[in-house]
Parts: structure tokens; sequence; C-alpha cells
């Protein structure tokens, strides 16, 4: 077997299984741990008094986005490359490991652990490209993780700069400048002098499988969720309030799972597949679920503020996760709608204008009000979405994209 075959050994094939690897659902356990670090640190900030609350978030917004990018990039590998094949399955299980430590490093992230987090970023980042360039061997699709390979490399200089300097305000700085150049690189297509870019957008992708990890990530977030209601629930002291609380949270839950998957989220494989640039529609997506989990992880900050405080004077930054979460969410969720159809219902956007509006009257309700508000407007799209589809066939993708 020549170098060239060893190499094109590594890619996915017509007799490859679209559907997600038992490894993958593996990689996606250090995820449910990931998330719920994420929500915790933010819930720890809104919690401690004296605080500079929006700097903490932003931190953790930058900490949250590390974490997406090592996600969303295995995704595009097991979706380009065999993940039954050794090398790509021992790819996989270290950046499984480098994640967990991330995670583990995340409330920290900031302080003393700034190192340990941002060396175990950059141990995936480059690691995994330049694993694949070795395996590739002189295989032409060698230059694509080359172009990575350079890309990340040039920027894990701000990533060690902000982790040695002492002052959190200077690590910020060097991480924010080092995040912007990672999804730079990344919504570019990783351009070097010589090879040009290699736009995602133009990759070849097994449509159902690329589909079939972004419905598991936005499942991930949602479990996250049910942890924070079931332990903020059981670490609480029962009173009916409460109760109500932590069934108003998992309703809300359960309202995102159905709005997602009404009609858009069955059908991103099959729209992956029709479309005419399945790349492109897979790089659109990626962004899109982006903002869905994030917009769900800020509405889990909410449920502990609901169930711990149901009837309390409702705080302005509590007001952010209570109706900001749902709203960002079904704004991401209205643009997924576009992408799969080229058209957004008008009860979506309905939903996302109310939701906003309700925000600022947020201010004069009590968290469960504010809360079961914004589960009335979810509900309303839920009973919108089952009337508009009864009794009609199923609509099929019309992607724009």
């Amino acid at each position: 077997m020549t170098e060239d075959q060893r190499g094109a050994a590594l890619l996915r094939g017509a007799v490859s299984s679209p559907r997600a690897s038992f490894l993958e659902l593996f990689f996606d356990l250090v995820f449910v741990f990931a998330l719920t670090r994420v929500s915790q640190r933010i819930i720890d900030d809104v919690a401690s008094p004296g605080r500079d609350v929006w700097s903490e978030v932003a931190q953790t917004l930058l900490l949250f986005l590390a974490l997406w990018l090592v996600w969303t990039l295995t995704a595009w590998v097991t979706s380009r490359y065999e993940p039954e094949r050794g090398i790509i399955q021992f790819v996989v299980v270290a950046t499984m490991f480098g994640s967990m430590v991330m995670a583990v490093a995340l409330p920290r992230a900031f302080a003393e652990r700034a190192l340990t987090f941002a060396c175990a970023y950059l141990a995936v980042q480059i690691g995994r490209p330049l694993l694949i360039t070795v395996a590739l061997r002189r295989h032409p699709r060698r230059t694509v993780t080359v172009r990575i390979l350079a890309w990340l490399t040039l920027g894990a200089v701000p990533w060690l700069a902000g982790a040695l300097v002492p002052q959190q305000a200077l690590r910020a700085v060097f991480w924010t400048v080092a995040v912007a150049w990672d999804y730079t690189g990344l919504a570019l297509g990783w351009p070097v002098p010589r090879l040009g870019p290699t736009r995602v957008s133009g990759w070849a992708v097994m449509g159902e499988h690329l589909a079939e990890r972004y419905q598991q990530i936005f499942l991930i977030a949602l479990g996250e969720t049910i942890l924070i209601i079931g332990f903020t629930f059981s670490m609480s002291e029962f009173s009916a309030a409460r109760f109500g609380a932590f069934a108003l949270s998992f309703l809300v839950t359960a309202l995102f799972w159905r709005i997602y998957f009404h009609r858009a989220g069955h059908l991103l494989a099959e729209a992956i597949r029709v479309a005419r640039s399945p790349g492109l529609l897979g790089e659109s997506a990626s962004w899109t679920h982006l903002v869905i989990v994030a917009g769900v992880l800020l509405t889990a900050v909410g449920y502990e503020l609901v169930i711990d405080h149901p009837f309390a004077r409702m705080e302005s930054t509590w007001a952010v996760f209570v109706m900001g979460g749902p709203t960002l969410f079904l704004a991401a969720r209205a643009r997924f709608e576009y992408e799969i159809f080229g058209r957004v219902s008008r009860s979506r956007l309905a939903g996302v204008l109310v939701l906003a509006a309700l925000a600022p009257l947020a201010l004069r309700m009590s968290p469960m009000v504010a809360l079961a508000s914004a589960a009335a407007v979810l509900a309303a799209i839920a009973v919108s979405d089952a009337a508009r589809s009864w009794g009609r066939p199923a609509e099929r993708p019309a992607s724009p994209l």
C-alpha cells in the first residue's frame, strides 16, 4: 500500500456508517460535565455580593467559546475521517481528556488554573491537526490540517501570554485576542501564505452524521439544565413555592426540546444531504447551534435563581438569565428554521418580540412570575406549531444555503 493509499484510508468512504459512533457519545459525556461547570461559574458569580458580575460573565463566555471550538472541530473531524480508524480514535480520546482538564480548570481559569486551562486547550487544538497531518502522509487533504496547524500554533502566543500574566484584566485582553484569532481562522478557512484558505463550507461532509452531532450537543445542553434543576431543588429546603419553580423549570426545558425538534430539528440531516453546498449549511448550522446552546445555558442559570428565590425581588442581573436565555434560544431557533426552510414562522418572530418586550417588565415581577411568563410564550409557540402542522403533509427542506 502506497503512502497516498494509507492516507486515503483515514477518509470516510461510501460504506462508513452515517451514525455517530459510541466513541463520540462517550466523548460527549465530558461536555455534560463541562457545560455544567460553565453554568455553575456564572451562578457563583451572580450569587457572590461585591463582584463585577458582567466582567465575570464575559470571562465565562470566553471559556465557553474555547470549549465550543474544541467540540465543533472534533465533530467536523469525525464527519470527515473514519472514526473506526485507530489514529482517529486516539485523537478523539486524547481530545476528551484535554477537554476534561479544561472543564476541571474552568471555575478558576482566570486565577491560579489559567496555565492549566490554556495548556490543555492548546494541546488539543495543536495536537489534533498535527497527528492527522502525520497520519495522512502525502495525501492531498493534509494541506487542510497543515493550514489549521499553522494558524492555531500562531494563536498559541496570546493564549500562553494571557496565562502567564498575573493581572486578570490583562489575561482577559490576551485571551479575547486569542479567541478572536481562533474563530477568525474558523470563519475564513485558516488562510496561510501560498496555500490560501480552506473554508469548511467547501468540505465534503457526512450530512446525517454532522446533523446528529448538532442534535446531540443540544441534548447535552438540555441534560445540563436537568442537572442544574435537580441539584438545586435537592439541595434546597423543600416548599410548595420551590416545587412550583422546580416544575416550571422542567416545563421550560421540555418546551425547548419540543420547539427545537419540531420539523427543522428532525430535518437537518436531510437538509444537509440534499443541499447544493452541504458544507455551507453545516458551517451555518454550527454557528446557529452555538447560540442555541448559549441560550439554554443562560436559562439554566435562571432556573437556579428561580428555585432558590421564587418570590424574591427580581434583580436586574437575574432578569437577563430568566428572560434573556429563552429569548436568545428562540432567536437562534428562528435562524435555524430559515436555514432549513428558507422562511421563519410568524409565531417565532412574535415570540422573540414578546419576550424582548417582557424583559424590562420582569424587574417588576418575582422570578417565578417572570419564568412563568417565558414559559407561556414558549408554550404558545409549541401550540402554534402543532396547530399549523395538524393534518398537513410534512414540509420538505428547502434551504436557501
